[in-house]
């Protein structure tokens, strides 16, 4: 018997003549009401420094070109549901093509309004976590209705099992002396696109 199973028997042994404890539900809110969690999840996307705005599924593909600088080297998913004029399709790209890249554009899983965080679970439109993170600049759709109210309804909707890359914000970090400084871990610029 190791020192685990020694000290979780123990546990067990302790635990066996005690009481079941009460379960409570734990209540639930959407922050605003729910006519308002895609604004709230645009103010607080705009609160970390992201560029967020809101367009109709017909502006889509000039929003997606507006957002991206004139020139700019591209890679989507080979599964966006969107045309990309003159965009890299990746297949596998390295890190070294991915960092000659300028930008990204994807798709997202869902958005949390509470948080102003956007997931995705590199599912359809998403791309590998990599294309995400390299290129320098990450345009991201993300429709309205998957705009959720905070990160207990999101986890109910999102496969754990799946690889999760949470986005609030460009990428950053602060020093000791809080100086910021943006692009360590990931995209400097963040533009996100709600279609709805």
């Amino acid at each position: 018997m190791s020192a685990r199973d020694e000290i979780l028997g123990r546990v067990r042994a302790a635990l066996a003549d005690a009481p079941p404890v009460p379960t409570a539900a734990v209540p639930r809110r959407t922050p605003g009401g729910a006519g308002d969690v895609v604004a709230l999840f645009c103010e607080r996307v705009a609160d970390y420094r992201a560029v967020v705005e809101r367009c109709t599924p017909g502006r889509l593909r000039s929003r997606v070109a507006a957002a991206l600088p004139e020139g700019a080297r591209v890679v989507v998913p080979a599964d966006l549901a969107l045309d990309v004029p003159g965009a890299v399709v990746d297949d596998g790209l390295s890190a070294a093509d991915l960092d000659a890249l300028d930008a990204v554009v994807t798709s997202s899983r869902l958005g949390i309004a509470e948080t102003g965080t956007i997931v995705l679970d590199h599912g359809p439109g998403q791309g590998r976590r990599a294309i995400s993170l390299v290129p320098d600049r990450h345009v991201c759709i993300v429709e309205a209705s998957q705009v959720v109210g905070d990160v207990p309804d999101a986890v109910d909707l999102l496969d754990a099992t799946r690889p999760l890359t949470c986005i609030s914000g460009p990428s950053a970090t602060s020093d000791i002396e809080l100086d910021r400084v943006e692009g360590v871990h990931g995209p400097r610029h963040l533009h996100v696109i709600v279609v709805g």
